[in-house]
């Protein structure tokens, strides 16, 4: 008879521990160790369903691979040119950096009713449009219920059709997903053995959570089964060269549910964020082996499914007056500039416990702005509670936003506000001073585009010259809050 071993892994950090403790002592997280019962099996048992797909299907991408069992010296690897899939979302293959890469596993995760399986079921759409096989497999929905978000997503005027960029062909109907296969089914031989019949170039499960594995005695969802379900389909992925995205479900913290091994374990971590209240979204990239992080993807639910957005003008509101600690400041996201409104908030609060708050921005480096505004800018916030956020659901997280940040708290403090069409950028040090970014030129180009004439940054920046754009340039933060102007209050 097997013989179960018991352990205990943290799910924060992916330690295992032989016995349960109140604290992990990897990562210091109370009450995260899970009990995880592991079952000695055979090892014919224990290679797993992957290897029977090796054994029965000789040939693929990833075979030459997964063959090689002996060490071998780097030059003598031979390496092949394999193209990236498009999965027809132009937001989604930014975040991607171009694409899908064959035999590579994408885990996507987000807020119940954020879109997920809407934004993966119109991405297998527009690759089954493109004569290229998908399989879709539903845990949470019957076959019927995906045929009717089809139907939403994909009719003749639906948003398949409306916001389908030139150079890609738009979803016509339905009726023309003879490429797309869908599986309402939860347990993993069925859909392994499926996926070997119908041989997709991708294959969405939607949800790794629902996913079992018939000889693991644990309930789907756990860490046991997680574990092994999502080793399973890795180790498929890399062996018949299937493009596999895992939707995932979200703790109320807001992390990927199940051990942190999952995200070890895939190439790529997305997150599927944004308020179910509005209509924007966000795609971002938090690990990602085939491409950079920096990457965000911009969405906009509508009746007929998410609209891609392609124009960060959708963020902002062009008509809005000017008001005391609001400021616009073109932030670099990976290879485009989007330009972010940065709000603060300043109001009476305790000596020695004043707040400090952020939503989409960094708190140290707030802290660390606010006592450069107190030391350099003549602010005296110390019984003041400091709020700043990045408007849109953003991270602004790069030093060319310390202007903006600087420039509407010290709005918000003197009831100030910048004057009509100016953005600001620059990095700000410890000693007052206004520091050079990066990628002038396009940040520009993207601030003159969306109507902002009037731009304010550092006195080093060299390349800062574009036709209709007027250059504000200051070497310090006292010549930057000279800028602010007094706003009328009204009745």
């Amino acid at each position: 008879m097997a013989k179960a071993r018991t352990h205990y892994i943290c799910r924060s950090c992916g330690a295992v521990q032989t016995q349960w403790m109140g604290k992990c002592p990897d990562c210091g997280a109370w009450d995260a160790l899970e009990k995880f019962t592991e079952t000695k099996v055979s090892k014919e048992a224990h290679s797993g369903l992957a290897e029977s797909w090796k054994a029965e299907n000789q040939s693929g991408p990833a075979m030459s691979i997964a063959s090689a069992v002996a060490a071998v010296p780097l030059p003598e690897i031979q390496t092949t040119d394999t193209p990236r899939m498009p999965t027809g979302v132009g937001e989604l293959d930014r975040v991607l950096g171009g694409g899908l890469v064959p035999g590579s596993v994408v885990l996507l995760g987000g807020d119940p009713g954020i879109g997920k399986s809407t934004l993966m079921l119109q991405a297998a759409g527009h690759m089954a449009q493109s004569e290229q096989r998908v399989l879709y497999v539903t845990s949470e929905e019957s076959a019927f219920q995906t045929r009717l978000r089809a139907e939403r997503l994909f009719s003749d005027d639906g948003i398949a059709i409306q916001h389908a960029k030139p150079l890609q062909r738009a979803v016509a109907g339905i009726d023309q997903l003879d490429e797309l296969y869908i599986l309402a089914d939860t347990n993993l031989a069925r859909i392994v053995e499926q996926a070997r019949k119908i041989q997709p170039r991708m294959m969405v499960i939607d949800s790794v959570q629902m996913i079992y594995k018939s000889d693991v005695e644990a309930s789907p969802g756990s860490v046991t089964q997680l574990r092994r379900t999502c080793t399973e389909l890795v180790y498929l992925a890399k062996i018949s060269g299937i493009a596999i995205v895992l939707v995932g479900h979200v703790t109320k913290d807001g992390h990927l549910a199940g051990p942190k091994l999952l995200e070890h374990l895939v190439d790529a971590v997305l997150s599927f964020e944004g308020d179910r209240h509005h209509s924007h979204r966000i795609v971002r990239g938090i690990k990602n082996r085939f491409g950079t992080t920096l990457e965000v993807g911009l969405f906009e639910m509508t009746g007929a499914g998410l609209k891609e957005v392609s124009d960060s003008a959708a963020l902002l509101d062009p008509k809005a007056r000017p008001q005391p600690g609001s400021v616009i400041c073109p932030a670099m996201h990976g290879t485009r500039c989007l330009l972010v409104e940065i709000q603060a908030l300043t109001a009476t609060g305790f000596l020695g416990a004043a707040k400090r708050k952020t939503s989409g921005l960094d708190g140290n480096r707030l802290a660390m702005l606010i006592a450069v505004l107190e030391k350099h800018g003549g602010l005296r916030l110390a019984d003041q509670d400091v709020f700043a956020s990045a408007v849109g659901g953003l991270k602004v997280i790069e030093p060319a936003a310390d202007l903006a940040v600087c420039l509407a708290i010290a709005g918000a403090h003197f009831s100030r506000a910048m004057p009509p069409g100016m953005a600001a950028m620059g990095e700000v040090g410890l000693g007052g001073e206004i520091r050079h970014v990066h990628q002038v030129e396009q940040r520009l180009r993207e601030s003159h585009r969306l109507g902002y004439r009037t731009i304010l940054m550092p006195t080093d920046s060299s390349d800062g010259a574009l036709s209709g754009v007027e250059i504000v340039r200051v070497k310090s933060l006292a010549q930057a809050m000279a800028n602010l102007t007094p706003v009328a209050r009204s009745s």
